[in-house]
């Protein structure tokens, strides 16, 4: 037995689980283990240095799986922006058929793909966003609830509000993102009305999953409560792994008369957080987490993860069904 919905049938994967996109994680380690274990692996895009950096990254993925497998390309402000146009050429010319999309502005990249015949999926924290990705022609949105790793927006409304809200607001399908890791959740999301579900936290504590062992430790042995919020009086709120950085960070945020971005920025550098990543020491820099960390306790393989969430959700459906009775006559 599998789950089907409209997800898995618009990407020609088996479970309806997506991989979203996680700087530094996303490589394809990452992407094919989650490909090949049936659902929707996918590569960042910007985790690369450069499009021809990433165009290889694609041809290694591909070494790896032969299962459907996509890109998150993610468009933020910056000083410097990356060159987001050949970063699109280069997803394009690689012949991907899914990108995951996310940030601001991304209605000329957008129509880009969707011009050549990609299925875009776009990160949404509000329902407005997603009705403004709606009339961009999006494919499916990605509601992402307050309880998600990075950027959640400035509403503070979680999942189980905007994914209710979605089922009335919206005419194109949408999948769930943050908070979700196990079969409940999957069930959750599909009762609320979602095709799938988005995690990001819950693939990186994986066996396959590119970041040092101790990493994925700490996620086991944290709770929901170890997680902290960033950037708020910055109006950029950035969910991220409660530790001794990240706590500098909001003391720094607090201090009377606030912050400005220049006096963090050295505690907040993604090289510091890459370096985490790497070398294994949690408190060398900040790294994203959502609260989901508080249902993990255990570092599976992507496969063993995927079959256990699909098999749990489809015991919780059946149990959901068992509810529904003839009304006794009195």
């Amino acid at each position: 037995m599998t789950i089907q919905t409209r997800l898995t049938k618009a990407l020609g994967i088996v479970h309806p689980l997506v991989q979203g996109g996680m700087q530094w994680v996303g490589t394809a380690e990452m992407a094919s283990a989650v490909s090949n274990a049936g659902g929707l692996g996918v590569l960042t895009a910007l985790t690369q240095p450069t499009p021809d950096a990433l165009r290889k990254e694609i041809a290694r993925c591909r070494t790896m799986t032969s299962k459907p497998f996509g890109v998150n390309l993610t468009f933020l402000p910056a000083i410097n922006p990356p060159p987001y146009e050949e970063y699109v050429s280069a997803i394009l010319e690689s012949g991907i058929k899914v990108v995951e999309t996310a940030g601001n502005n991304p209605g000329p990249h957008v129509r880009r793909l969707k011009a050549a015949g990609v299925t875009v999926i776009h990160k949404c924290t509000s329902i407005r966003h997603a009705l403004s990705a709606q009339k961009l022609g999006v494919d499916f949105v990605s509601i992402d609830g307050f309880e998600c790793a990075g950027h959640p927006g400035e509403d503070d409304i979680g999942g189980l509000i905007l994914l209710a809200k979605a089922a009335k607001a919206l005419s194109i399908p949408y999948i769930a993102s943050g908070g979700l890791g196990d079969g409940r959740g999957l069930a959750a999301a599909l009762a609320l009305g979602a095709e799938g579900v988005n995690m990001g936290t819950r693939f990186m504590c994986t066996k396959e999953a590119p970041i040092h062992h101790s990493v994925k430790e700490a996620i086991v042995k944290a709770t929901e409560k170890d997680t902290a919020l960033m950037f708020r009086t910055m109006h950029n709120t950035a969910r991220v792994f409660k530790n001794a950085v990240s706590t500098e960070v909001v003391a720094i945020e607090k201090r009377p008369g606030g912050a400005e971005f220049k006096d963090i920025q050295h505690l907040v550098s993604g090289q510091r957080g890459r370096q985490v990543f790497v070398n294994g020491d949690i408190n060398y820099g900040v790294w994203t987490a959502g609260q989901v960390v508080g249902l993990i306790d255990d570092i599976p393989s992507c496969e063993e993860l995927c079959k256990r969430i699909v098999v749990d959700a489809e015991q919780q459906i059946a149990r959901m069904n068992g509810m529904i009775a003839p009304q006794s006559k009195l």
